[in-house]
């Protein structure tokens, strides 16, 4: 397994994508849904050694789901470090996680607000907008990252309706719900950025429901983007290939190759995918609305 970190090389040159994070094969492991980062190996980068604010964010404020871990904790670990205050949802298994996250925020100055969450429910994202509203006053960002998904053989036969309502209400409910009620709140140069994913796409017949949500997220970007533009609200979204985040091995029953068919030989970490989102976010994509930012390692795309 290749151990390369992201550092520059030592002629201060760039180092070539395919060396600057670990690439397979990993070692085997399974872990119960949602998983944690610190059963990872190797352990995922958030940027927690490498990621530099510039003020891109300065005083905005931030609702993430999902933010205990993966690109979630990447997010609000960027957000942060541009100057962001962050609230960001997790579940109750997920509170270790969600600790390292509060962790790195406040150590890079700013407020971060834990809320534990079942984004399932309507009356939970109610109460996840009205805490940030309380907490910051009202929502520049909302970032719709927390997903769910499980593999399957592939057999349309296996995936049972529970799998079915726990991938669709996490992936398409929650978003829809957080979205209509952040919308008051939402001052214009405001920003709603959805994470969908390479599997909207390119389906794989084993994640087919969740390929399935990932589809329609990439819909309710663009129709809502159309809606939203005389309020001066941008909508966009992040569609990653293969990243390696506690998903991964609570969900995928052989993690050893994951991410290895990428042109790059390997997953992304989080950390590679966080700038997409600061991006979004900020002022540098003031005329940027109703796009997807394509991170797929190389996948290619219809």
């Amino acid at each position: 397994m290749n151990q390369r970190r992201p550092d520059d090389t030592p002629d201060g040159g760039a180092a070539h994508p395919a060396e600057r994070q670990p690439s397979p094969e990993f070692p085997d492991q399974s872990q119960r849904v949602p998983g944690h980062t610190g059963e990872m190996a190797p352990r995922p980068d958030h940027g927690e050694d490498s990621y530099r604010g510039c003020g891109r964010l300065s005083e905005r404020r931030a609702l993430i789901t999902g933010g205990d871990s993966g690109i979630g904790r990447a997010v609000a670990l960027a957000f942060a470090r541009e100057g962001a205050d962050v609230l960001f949802t997790h579940l109750p298994e997920e509170a270790d996680d969600a600790r390292e996250t509060t962790r790195l925020v406040t150590e890079a100055g700013r407020r971060a607000v834990p809320v534990e969450c079942d984004i399932r429910e309507e009356e939970e994202c109610r109460r996840v907008v009205d805490r940030a509203v309380a907490e910051f006053g009202g929502v520049d960002v909302l970032v719709n990252n927390a997903a769910y998904q499980m593999a399957r053989s592939g057999s349309l036969d296996e995936i049972e309706t529970d799998q079915f309502d726990r991938v669709v209400k996490t992936n398409l409910y929650g978003m829809f719900w957080l979205t209509k009620m952040c919308l008051p709140h939402l001052t214009e140069g405001g920003s709603v950025i959805n994470t969908t994913s390479v599997q909207a796409y390119q389906p794989s017949p084993h994640l087919l429901d969740y390929a399935m949500t990932k589809g329609a997220i990439v819909t309710f970007t663009k129709g809502l983007a159309t809606h939203l533009a005389e309020r001066g609200i941008r909508v966009n979204a992040v569609a990653p290939g293969p990243v390696w985040t506690p998903l991964i091995p609570s969900t995928m029953p052989d993690t050893t190759e994951f991410g290895a068919k990428s042109a790059f030989g390997r997953p992304a970490q989080p950390a590679e995918l966080a700038p997409a989102y600061v991006y979004l976010a900020s002022q540098d994509a003031a005329f940027i609305t109703a796009e997807v930012v394509n991170a797929t390692g190389g996948a290619p795309l219809p």
